[in-house]
């Protein structure tokens, strides 16, 4: 915990006995207007992580709701690798078109979620062709529309 604030908003965690990810706030001393169309802006999350566990990682999305108003991450997902250990920051930007009115984010706002994932290591090879065909083929849209 880098923000003594969190001891009264609390640490990320999940809403419901069955939500998949934890929560993150918006650490800033101030409300922020996020603009339309604007470069993404980076929000402290106010905590920091070790996970420690080179087969795990944290992935952070967009909260739903903040998303379908026009609130969504600036770089996608942003990826915590087990190694990480500064703060985590949070990159908004608000993809409403032009001239919209602008996504006001307030001290202690939940703005992004936070979910835990295995990751997989393959040892990737190098072969002249694949041990077995495969009808999936030309990219995207390989399996019609």
């Amino acid at each position: 915990m880098l923000d003594p604030r969190l001891n009264d908003w609390g640490l990320p965690r999940a809403q419901t006995a069955m939500a998949a990810a934890v929560d993150l706030f918006a650490c800033v001393d101030a409300d922020m207007d996020v603009r339309a169309q604007e470069p993404a802006v980076l929000v402290p999350s106010g905590v920091a992580i070790h996970i420690a566990d080179p087969l795990l990682a944290a992935m952070i999305l967009p909260r739903s709701g903040l998303g379908h108003r026009g609130l969504v991450l600036g770089n996608g997902v942003g990826l915590i690798d087990a190694d990480y250990t500064d703060q985590i920051m949070v990159s908004l930007w608000n993809r409403n078109p032009p001239g919209s009115p602008p996504i006001r984010v307030r001290p202690g706002d939940r703005i992004a979620q936070m979910l835990f994932v295995p990751v997989a290591r393959p040892a990737l090879q190098v072969v002249q062709a694949f041990s077995r065909a495969s009808d999936r083929s030309g990219g995207f849209g390989s399996t019609g529309v």
